[in-house]
């Protein structure tokens, strides 16, 4: 087998295996600068919707061209790829979306994120948090391994802040090639000037973090995986899923949870992610997808550092490798989606 993945794979036992990804809006995303995750500014609030069709269609519905990142395909085709190759069941959720994909849909009952500068992030958060963690025990019934990715565009920023609110310093990754990091710390600072704390000022409180500079994806991530206690699970996706392992070490959730993600995350060094997730003591697992060989132009660019991440891609892959998924099979997947997806 190729090596393509950083961890030695454990046995797949799992007799159930699902793919969840938790899908939000936030304003935080409208901020100029702050999310490369859509061709315009208009179109990043599609951008989880589109890309929940994608992977379930393999085309979308919602916005009249599939999601990018400049010339770059959204990482929802790796997603797709994973599940065809995989069989593996997948469900999304809606936690807080400004625009629902027209596929069916898991619901928290969330409304969508504010912006952390101006307003409470995240209304409630609790709710949320327990909507969630009842899904988490259902799902919990029939599935013993579950992968839990995420969708949402300017997600990394709220996650510097509920990590700087929390105390940690870890640093963030993004999906442009130039790290703006100068605007994230910008908003940040003012996100907690509002709220009235400093560095850490939250760290006993998790949960008002996640109401006060998080996005509605932590809340529901959160409880997703306190409900699935005694179910293996993974969260699939960089430093926003960095920030939400800080949230359940925080709130102590005694889960088996890990962490995957892609090695344009983990290779990126404007981010910590390899060594805050140490830090908090969970396992990480970095997945190469191998795309400096690929004959898609598109998909050859995350190689130079965009897009890195994103719709449960990582994990999706992980799963794939533990399930006996090699590095090229999945490649010529990923680029047979492609070719589908922007064909003329």
């Amino acid at each position: 087998m190729d090596h393509w993945i950083s961890t030695e794979l454990p046995p797949f036992n799992a007799k159930h295996p699902l793919f969840l990804c938790v899908l939000s809006n936030t304003d935080t995303a409208k901020i100029p600068g702050v999310s490369a995750a859509g061709r315009s500014p208009d179109a990043i609030a599609y951008t989880p919707a589109a890309d929940a069709e994608l992977v379930t269609l393999g085309r979308t519905i919602c916005s009249t061209e599939p999601p990018m990142t400049g010339n770059s395909p959204t990482p929802a085709v790796i997603t797709r790829a994973v599940m065809q190759l995989t069989g593996m069941p997948f469900m999304f959720i809606n936690s807080g979306l400004h625009i629902r994909p027209r596929i069916p849909l898991l619901d928290v009952d969330a409304k969508p994120g504010g912006d952390i500068r101006t307003g409470n992030a995240v209304v409630d958060t609790g709710l949320i948090y327990d909507n969630a963690l009842e899904l988490g025990r259902q799902i919990q019934r029939f599935s013993d391994f579950v992968v839990i990715g995420e969708s949402v565009p300017g997600g990394t920023t709220t996650a510097m802040a509920v990590l700087q609110a929390l105390g940690i310093d870890g640093r963030v990754s993004s999906s442009y090639l130039h790290n703006p990091v100068d605007i994230k710390q910008q908003v940040v600072a003012q996100a907690m000037e509002r709220v009235g704390i400093s560095f850490g000022g939250l760290s006993n409180e998790p949960m008002r973090a996640i109401e006060c500079t998080g996005d509605p994806m932590m809340a529901c991530v959160c409880g997703l995986v306190d409900g699935l206690e005694g179910t293996t699970s993974i969260l699939a996706g960089g430093t926003q899923m960095m920030a939400v392992l800080a949230l359940i070490k925080q709130l102590g959730i005694t889960a088996d949870v890990s962490i995957a993600t892609t090695k344009y995350v983990a290779q990126d060094n404007t981010a910590s992610f390899l060594d805050t997730v140490s830090a908090l003591g969970y396992a990480a697992h970095v997945v190469d997808p191998g795309f400096e060989v690929s004959r898609n132009p598109g998909l050859r660019m995350y190689e130079s550092g965009v897009v890195k991440e994103g719709v449960g891609a990582g994990g999706a892959m992980f799963a794939a490798g533990m399930m006996g998924v090699g590095q090229q099979e999945l490649r010529e997947k990923v680029e047979e989606i492609c070719d589908q997806l922007f064909r003329v």
